[in-house]
């Protein structure tokens, strides 16, 4: 028996690979399904199952072009809907894959249709769950996320989930292996821990959703606090994942199209497509199309596109660096942006080697901003997570996240010049890019972000330990 999580940090998401005597499971496939069917071949051996542990929402799943490759089965937990060839398992189902079982077990509260996957090994001991979004390392799933049906709200998922683990996970042994969908950095719950794999023994001792003492009152009020809305895209990846999608081969032909200006100009006045670069943050600061909007591949790439830009259908034309051209697109289908048109052939550095326009972003180091702000009062924005702002702040800096800047754009000043910082100059070269694209262009970025400041010694707020808040 081997089993192999296929770890993706940019949307800490977890796939996995089972295989037994000659036959393989995946569960939670990525889109682009080529690496199992490549893994499979290599060990002479043949993809018979797709499990689905739900309909997931911060990602658009390869099952059914696994299953178009493969002629493997998609299977689904009960009361799961698809358009689609699937099975839909009966809670305690069992299905063979070589010399092991794995059992659908029902773990309603994520979603109705939340399914944990129960592997045997060949001696009928169990092994490990896959646990989907039902339990997490550290926490559980959030129960706010499945598509409306009828008068059911969170809080009645939440009372589901809490039946689901105490009747269903709980009771397994201590020694049964968890693996997760996600992982730390995931919005699908709120306090993950950064490992990806541990015992359920462990689980029950430092997972807060796991005491043995919570009472369900206890447990629906932990697990709905201080949820966050969900991004815009989620309830767009649950259709594609029920209803379908195009191949990503076909998504890869029309995105990795190499434009001339001519070319790319042209389509963005035809279409009014977004123009993404991806590049590093030094680089765009120094040069960009002028209202192009940043958003870096050396980062979460896939989230924050889903986050800020929203509507998947959205045409988008891509400036890259130099053979990270297919990388962008796929990553940006991974979370159901297909409408990729295409990049700029050359980059940035044919439109500025043709004599074109372009734009900068105006930025100061940290210890010139000390120097200023010791004399000045200085408008300053920290677009940082909440809990990272309470914990420490530049003093009488407000603070706008970046996951809701676009509800917030006006409130950021027209007349003056203002300064905006982040935890390392990643996310608030997102605001700047945003913000200069609505013709905003009196904001200066503090380059190395909060943690240049810091080190800078600029006044800050006394630490907080926000956990205590």
């Amino acid at each position: 028996m081997k089993i192999e999580q296929i770890y993706t940090g940019c949307l800490a998401q977890g796939a996995y690979y089972i295989e037994s005597n000659g036959e393989v499971a995946i569960i939670d496939p990525l889109r682009e399904v080529q690496p199992y069917i490549k893994r499979a071949k290599e060990n002479n051996s043949s993809i018979k199952y797709i499990f689905e542990t739900h309909f997931h929402a911060d990602f658009v799943s390869g099952h059914i072009t696994l299953s178009k490759e493969t002629g493997a089965s998609i299977i689904y937990g009960p009361s799961a809907e698809t358009t689609f060839d699937s099975v839909i398992a009966k809670d305690g189902q069992e299905f063979t894959l070589g010399e092991v079982t794995i059992t659908a077990i029902h773990t309603p509260g994520h979603t109705m249709e939340s399914t944990t996957y129960l592997l045997r090994d060949k001696d009928g001991k169990d092994h490990a769950i896959f646990s989907g979004d039902t339990l997490f390392l550290g926490d559980v799933g959030r129960p706010d996320l499945a598509q409306k049906t009828g008068s059911i709200t969170a809080k009645d998922l939440a009372g589901c989930l809490y039946d689901s683990l105490r009747n269903k996970i709980m009771p397994l042994a201590d020694d049964v292996i968890v693996y997760p969908a996600h992982g730390a950095g995931s919005a699908c719950g709120k306090n993950m821990m950064k490992e990806t794999v541990d015992t359920l023994g462990n689980q029950k001792k430092v997972n807060y959703a796991l005491r043995s003492d919570m009472t369900k009152k206890e447990f629906i009020d932990e697990v709905t606090d201080g949820l966050l809305p969900p991004p815009q895209y989620f309830p767009l990846n649950v259709k594609m994942n029920k209803e379908g999608y195009r191949d990503i081969d076909e998504i890869l032909k029309s995105g990795t199209q190499a434009l001339s200006i001519a070319e790319f100009e042209n389509i963005a006045n035809q279409t009014d497509a977004i123009i993404l670069d991806v590049r590093h943050q030094n680089d765009f600061t120094k040069g960009h199309v002028p209202s192009s909007i940043f958003i870096g591949l050396d980062g979460s790439f896939a989230p924050w596109v889903g986050a800020l830009i929203g509507d998947v259908r959205q045409p988008i034309l891509l400036i890259t660096p130099e053979g990270r051209e297919e990388e962008a697109v796929t990553r940006l289908a991974r979370v159901g942006f297909d409408n990729t048109l295409g990049y700029l052939k050359g980059g940035f550095e044919s439109w500025k080697k043709e004599g074109r326009e372009y734009d900068t972003v105006d930025s100061m180091n940290a210890e010139d901003f000390k120097r200023i702000s010791s004399k000045n009062e200085l408008q300053v924005f920290d677009v940082r997570k909440e809990s990272e702002y309470l914990s420490e702040s530049v003093l009488n800096a407000t603070n706008i996240p970046l996951s809701f800047i676009n509800e917030h754009l006006a409130e950021f000043p027209t007349d003056k010049n203002f300064y905006v910082h982040c935890a390392g100059g990643y996310r608030s070269m997102i605001v700047a890019s945003i913000l200069k694209s609505r013709g905003v262009h009196n904001i200066i970025d503090i380059q190395g972000g909060f943690k240049a400041i810091k080190e800078a010694g600029v006044k800050i707020s006394d630490f907080v330990c926000t956990s205590t808040l």
